[in-house]
């Protein structure tokens, strides 16, 4: 089970949202490029970067910290990203950053055909996010909702070509109320490609929780609020995971 921290971005700084409510940030760092260092010297394996603004914005608003924070990671890790990607121009550009994944999420939604060409143009590069409540899926940094079905808007999705879903149940991102291990493990088991658990890991029960049912196809668990807060040791997570796996 791979832990991946997230470095969320908003004004250059690094972020934790409640409930994706921009207006409702903490700031935990100045220095987003320091705090990546930080995360690989704990023993992380993978990196989320969100832009924050570009997520509302609808185009890539950090761009420059972002493309710093690649720069200090090098070829150590791989680092995936989302926020504000919704053309191939900026996906090229990300990857060629050295961004070894882009996360689409409400451009996959409402524009599907993007998707598909992103899929075919970049092969092996592209992650779907996937926000939910309910089992149904959530758009435009989760102020909108649609009637779209999570599994089934996934099983399309993964037709495509998509290298794996990242699934938040937006109820409980940022809110330290334990993963929705249920709806995560439903929509795993219903897809060939992995998936990677999001929103609400607080402490070390829930990586148990999950680590119990990593055979079902979830890969990984995207943590923030917890590790920054201190509920969660990152490093003593990450062991007791693969402790876990062995």
């Amino acid at each position: 089970m791979l832990l991946i921290p997230a470095i969320d971005l908003k004004d250059g700084s690094c972020v934790r949202l409640r409930q994706g409510e921009m207006d409702d940030a903490t700031v935990f760092s100045e220095d987003p490029v320091a705090m990546a260092r930080h995360w690989i010297d704990a023993g992380a394996r993978r990196l989320h970067l969100v832009d924050l603004n570009g997520a509302f914005a609808g185009k890539p608003k950090n761009e420059a910290v972002i493309k710093a924070i690649v720069d200090e990671v090098g070829d150590e890790i791989p680092v995936q990203l989302g926020g504000g990607i919704r053309d191939l121009d900026t996906i090229e550009r990300y990857l060629d950053d050295g961004i070894s994944y882009v996360i689409i999420g409400t451009a996959a939604v409402k524009n599907p055909g993007f998707l598909h060409d992103a899929c075919g143009a970049f092969p092996g590069h592209i992650i779907v996010g996937l926000d939910a409540k309910d089992g149904k899926v959530a758009v435009d940094g989760w102020s909108k909702m649609t009637g779209h079905d999570v599994v089934d808007l996934a099983r399309k999705y993964e037709d495509y070509g998509v290298e794996g879903v990242i699934y938040t149940d937006i109820g409980r991102d940022g809110m330290l109320s334990g993963v929705n291990i249920e709806a995560t493990v439903r929509l795993a088991q219903a897809l060939r490609i992995p998936v990677i658990a999001s929103g609400g890991i607080a402490n070390l029960a829930d990586i148990d929780a999950l680590c119990a049912v990593e055979d079902e196809g979830i890969m990984g668990a995207i943590t923030g609020r917890a590790i920054y807060e201190g509920t969660l040791d990152f490093a003593a997570a990450q062991a007791r995971a693969d402790a876990l796996s062995d």
